[in-house]
């Protein structure tokens, strides 16, 4: 499993995969019950494991690089139900946090998610842009500046003006 198919839906716990997309929803199977189901998009928020940021006291940071630090610290996890310690365990391990804007339960879901991509062994990883796509956008917009007169359509024959009369009783 690729760790840029995860994806997080509000009301529902864990993380799961996106199978499908349709214009109503989606089609997602949980990490944890392997559960395939419908979700629909009306009810429910979709977020890719790659785009959520985290709030540091400087940049934001992508969750890949707190997943990171997460990895490196050779502790155990602290137990996802006590604010407490997951907040102690984040003081230690990602300092530059910013604890006034990152929410206890966001803390607690990280602990969770990281849990959960242990078990499954996913790797964490951004998808890397090949580079020949990945050219900077300023050179584009440098080419696309030239612009053409507008061009007048001729038409085969002008319109007449018509006005109808009205019956008379």
């Amino acid at each position: 499993m690729d760790y840029s198919k995860l994806i997080a839906v509000t009301g529902l716990p864990g993380i799961f995969e996106l199978v499908s997309s349709r214009g109503d929803g989606a089609v997602v199977r949980s990490l944890d019950d392997s559960k395939t189901q419908f979700v629909s998009s009306r009810v429910h928020n979709f977020s890719h494991l790659e785009s959520i940021e985290v709030f540091t006291q400087r940049d934001n940071v992508n969750l890949v690089d707190v997943f990171k630090a997460m990895e490196k610290e050779e502790g155990s996890l602290p137990d996802a139900r006590d604010g407490a310690a997951v907040r102690k365990y984040f003081e230690k391990v990602y300092p530059e946090m910013d604890f006034e804007r990152v929410y206890p339960s966001d803390m607690k879901k990280m602990v969770k998610w990281f849990e959960s991509l242990k078990k499954h062994n996913i790797e964490i990883k951004l998808t890397e842009i090949p580079e020949e796509t990945a050219e900077p956008v300023e050179e584009e917009k440098e080419e696309e500046v030239v612009e053409e007169a507008p061009k007048k359509k001729a038409s085969a024959s002008p319109r007449k003006k018509t006005t109808r009369k009205k019956k008379s009783e």
